[in-house]
């Protein structure tokens, strides 16, 4: 049998692969192989060899994300592929969800064909997948139909782009990322209008759940190693907060907090360019869903002018799902 070592040498010398790309899908695989043989007695290399054939096609024949991108399940499975992908890393066994009667709660609000947006920390890449494996047996459909606000990474990135594919994504670019380069600036901001302009559509069609981190990026560790929820960034959320008051239909708020860091670490910062190391681990993997938050009246909003309202909004919330995070990881 041909190694995966030799697959991507022989890759390499056919100009399919950079030799920065090898490195990241070696590197890649032989944490994903070694995570499994700690947890795992069956053999998967067969999901690692589907995803470099889906690398590969992504190289050659690049898929083009519109602002609203509605998950791909056919000819090709995505959404599947990405969860049969993640479930091995995932020990359910030791896993848990929060307050899982609060989502059928959310369902209800869905079927009535109101809105529901989930205001959430995000740790690793496939907390989109991670999601759906932890809802798997109690509401699949819920975790089907979510729609991710996804930043440009996970849609530009060869080695991310087979699972973005699965899901239904409001694709826009962060403010961390959308003035590099400095020459794509307006076509970033464009973009991200258009991206705005759907969101506003599908929340006025009603009956969209959608989650979305207010942080705008991934939780990391603080100066002394330890793992914080990032903060909430007040504007981000006012946008989320005033597109759900201007769509005539009701919108509901929900915190999502998720523990999902040790399946597959971020880079200790913010990168600029595309192409970051991925180190898979066997892991337990933990979310919490939150009461509704009224977004108006919030301990501590009455009295407070309008900027300072926004700000002590996103604390709130924020807060909120700091002290979930707390619990999960306390447990």
């Amino acid at each position: 049998m041909v190694s995966f070592k030799s697959k991507l040498d022989n890759l390499l010398k056919d100009d399919k692969l950079t030799p920065k790309l090898v490195h990241l899908l070696n590197d890649f695989h032989h944490s994903y192989v070694e995570a499994l043989s700690d947890c795992k007695s069956s053999d998967y290399s067969y999901l690692f060899d589907n995803f470099l054939k889906l690398v590969i096609q992504q190289l050659e024949h690049p898929f083009h994300f519109e602002p609203f991108h509605q998950s791909i399940r056919t000819p090709f499975d995505y959404y599947t592929f990405g969860m049969d992908f993640i479930r091995p890393l995932i020990l359910i066994n030791s896993s848990k969800v929060l307050r899982i009667e609060i989502a059928d709660q959310m369902v209800e609000q869905l079927k009535r064909g109101e809105n529901v947006i989930l205001l959430a920390n995000h740790q690793t890449e496939p907390d989109p997948q991670v999601i759906s494996l932890l809802l798997e047996k109690t509401h699949p459909e819920l975790a089907e139909k979510m729609i991710f606000v996804a930043g440009d990474r996970v849609i530009t990135d060869p080695l991310a782009v087979p699972f973005s594919m699965g899901c239904n994504l409001l694709c826009i670019y962060s403010k961390k990322h959308v003035e590099h380069p400095p020459e794509l600036k307006e076509t970033k901001l464009l973009h991200n209008k258009r991206t705005m302009k759907m969101m506003g559509q599908l929340l006025s069609d009603g009956g969209k759940c959608i989650y979305v981190a207010p942080s705008g990026g991934r939780d990391r560790p603080n100066a002394t190693g330890e793992l914080e929820v990032a903060p909430f960034d007040p504007s981000s959320m006012e946008i989320f907060y005033l597109m759900g008051q201007q769509s005539g239909v009701p919108t509901h708020f929900y915190p999502l907090a998720l523990s999902t860091y040790n399946l597959l670490p971020p880079p200790d910062s913010v990168e600029k360019d595309v192409g970051e190391k991925r180190q898979a681990q066997c892991t337990p993997v933990h979310m919490a869903v939150g009461e509704e938050v009224d977004m108006e009246h919030f301990p501590g909003s009455a009295g407070l002018d309008k900027r300072s309202k926004r700000k002590a909004r996103a604390d709130y919330v924020w807060n909120l799902v700091r002290n979930d995070y707390a619990q999960l990881i306390d447990d």
